[in-house]
């Protein structure tokens, strides 16, 4: 091979790193912004034009999306009072299928949201006697509740995934990381190769 095509071919690699990561994230973005604006733009039902044809305003489902959430938020902190969230609840565990839905998505957007956010306190175990180990992230400190005093619960994410496991482990064998948990979930999540910067 000449001289020039493996030039040329060095370029195209080093190329190849810059452009698909940037461009695989933006497609993303784009695809889940889009998505969402489509699923939740309601202005083909409500506005025509002179014609009488269906108007559509671009990014007006994002923008609902954002004025609901909104709404939400003010409506729990400002109006909604303890007894009404308690019949909420009752109303909620009367439904099996939804409940059970409603609460696991609800318990993992305050993992990394709420105010009690769980992955925020990343850890390195011992796996096994060869001394394998895995990072991981701390969720609960006492698990006596389920008879295992002096144990706690593991979350391992897994790489290239946001899927994932919870281990109980003897708290004795969890050692914290002094890093941010943020690095480190990327730095899982990423196969190793980035957070670490």
């Amino acid at each position: 091979m000449s001289k020039i095509a493996r030039a040329l071919l060095n370029y195209f690699f080093k190329g190849l790193i810059v452009v698909v990561p940037i461009g695989a994230a933006a497609f993303l973005m784009f695809w889940a912004v889009s998505t969402a604006d489509a699923a939740l733009n309601l202005s083909d039902f409500l506005w025509r034009d002179n014609r009488g044809r269906p108007m559509h305003i671009p990014g007006l489902g994002i923008v609902n999306v954002v004025v609901i959430i909104m709404i939400a938020g003010i409506l729990v902190t400002n109006v909604i009072t303890d007894p009404i969230k308690r019949w909420f609840k009752r109303w909620i565990n009367r439904l099996p299928f939804f409940n059970f839905l409603y609460s696991s998505i609800k318990d993992l957007t305050e993992a990394f949201v709420g105010d009690e956010k769980k992955f925020n306190e990343a850890v390195i175990v011992e796996v096994n006697e060869f001394g394998l180990k895995k990072i991981g992230f701390l969720v609960q400190k006492d698990l006596a509740k389920l008879g295992l005093p002096g144990e706690v619960a593991v979350y391992f994410p897994y790489s290239y995934s946001f899927a994932g496991q919870v281990v109980i482990i003897p708290a004795d064998k969890v050692k914290p990381i002094d890093r941010n948990a943020a690095d480190m979930m990327k730095f899982v999540i990423s196969g190793g190769v980035s957070g670490l910067d």
